[in-house]
C-alpha cells in the first residue's frame, strides 16, 4: 500500500481513538470498568472476525504465531484496556488523553532496543517534539496532583500497548495483523471477563439496566473505536513498523482533548495550544512525512 494512505489511515485512527476516550469516560461512569471493557472488547473481537470472514482472510495459525498471539493478547489486550479503564473511571479524560501522547517516544526507545530500529536524526526530532506537546499540555494542568493513581494506571496502559508492538511488528514478517488483531481481541477479552468476574463479581447485572443512549455508544466504541481503530492500526504497524505509526499517536492526544473539551465539558487552555502546535510538527517530522516531501522535491528538481 501507498505509504500515504498508511498516514492517512493512521489519523482517520487516531480520530476514531480521540473520540473514544470521552465515550470511555460516559461508558464507565455507568458500568464497572472491567466488566464494560472485557464485553466491548468481546464484541469488537467478534466484529474483526466477521469482518475478516467477508474478505476471507481467517486460517489457522502456526505454533509460532500462536506464541506471538498469546503474548499480544496479555499486553495489547488484557494489560493495555484493562488498565486504561480502571486508570479513566479515577482521571479526567484529558488527563488520559495527555499521558497516553508519551507512548511514540517509548516506542521509538523500545524499537532502538528491541527491533534494533534505529529512527533518523529528524524522526527522532520529531519524537521530542511530540513528547515537548504533551509535556506542555501535563505542565498547565490544575489538577495534575488530585488523580496520581488514575494517571499511573494509564501510564501502565501505554506501556503495555508499546509492548505490544513490538510484538506485533515481529508477527506481522507471516500473519496477517488484522487476523492477529482478531484473535488478540477475543482471547484478550475472554481472559477480561474471567477477572471481572472476580473483581466486579455482580457488575454484569448493570447491563440491564441501560438505555438506548448507553447501548448507541457501546457499540459506536466496540466497533468503530475498537474493532476498526484496532485492525486498522495494527494493519499500519506491520506495514509501516512501530516506531513510525506510533508517532501518529501523538494525534490521539489532540483529537482527545478536542473531544473532551465538546462532550465532557473539560477546559483547555494557552498551554493547550501550544501543545498541539509541537505534536503536529512532531507528526510531520517524526512518521517521515517531511522527509518523503523533501526527497520528492529534491527529485523533481533534478528532473527539471
Amino acid at each position: 500500500m501507498n505509504q500515504w494512505k498508511i498516514y492517512g489511515m493512521l489519523v482517520f485512527v487516531m480520530l476514531i481513538w480521540g473520540v473514544n476516550l470521552p465515550m470511555l469516560k460516559y461508558l464507565i461512569a455507568e458500568v464497572s470498568p472491567v466488566t464494560l471493557t472485557a464485553f466491548r472488547i468481546l464484541t469488537a473481537g467478534i466484529t474483526v472476525f466477521l469482518i475478516l470472514w467477508k474478505m476471507k482472510l481467517i486460517r489457522k495459525p502456526s505454533k509460532q504465531e500462536w506464541k506471538y498471539i498469546a503474548i499480544g493478547s496479555l499486553t495489547n489486550v488484557v494489560g493495555h484496556h484493562y488498565f486504561l479503564n480502571m486508570g479513566l473511571s479515577i482521571t479526567s479524560g484529558t488527563h488520559g488523553g495527555l499521558i497516553l501522547g508519551t507512548g511514540p517516544m517509548l516506542t521509538a526507545i523500545a524499537g532502538a532496543f528491541i527491533l534494533r530500529y534505529f529512527p533518523s536524526k529528524i524522526q527522532w526530532l520529531g519524537v521530542i517534539f511530540g513528547t515537548i506537546g504533551v509535556s506542555l499540555s501535563v505542565a498547565g494542568g490544575s489538577d495534575i496532583g488530585s488523580s496520581g493513581l488514575g494517571d499511573f494506571f494509564v501510564f501502565l496502559a501505554i506501556i503495555a500497548q508499546v509492548m505490544s508492538y513490538m510484538v506485533i511488528s515481529k508477527a506481522a514478517r507471516t500473519l496477517d495483523p488484522r487476523l492477529l488483531t482478531a484473535y488478540m481481541l477475543v482471547i484478550g477479552s475472554l481472559i477480561l471477563i474471567i477477572i471481572s468476574f472476580i473483581q466486579e463479581p455482580k457488575a454484569i447485572t448493570q447491563f440491564a439496566e441501560m438505555d438506548l443512549k448507553f447501548w448507541a455508544i457501546f457499540f459506536a466504541s466496540a466497533i468503530f473505536s475498537t474493532a476498526i481503530g484496532h485492525m486498522l492500526y495494527n494493519y499500519a504497524v506491520g506495514k509501516a513498523g512501530a516506531t513510525k505509526s506510533a508517532i501518529f499517536m501523538n494525534l490521539n492526544t489532540v483529537f482527545s482533548l478536542i473531544f473532551s473539551v465538546i462532550f465532557l465539558g473539560e477546559v483547555l487552555g494557552w498551554n493547550h495550544l501550544a501543545s498541539l502546535i509541537f505534536i503536529i510538527a512532531g507528526v510531520i517530522l517524526g512518521s517521515g512525512a517531511a522527509e518523503d516531501l523533501w526527497k520528492k522535491h529534491k527529485t523533481k528538481k533534478v528532473a527539471t
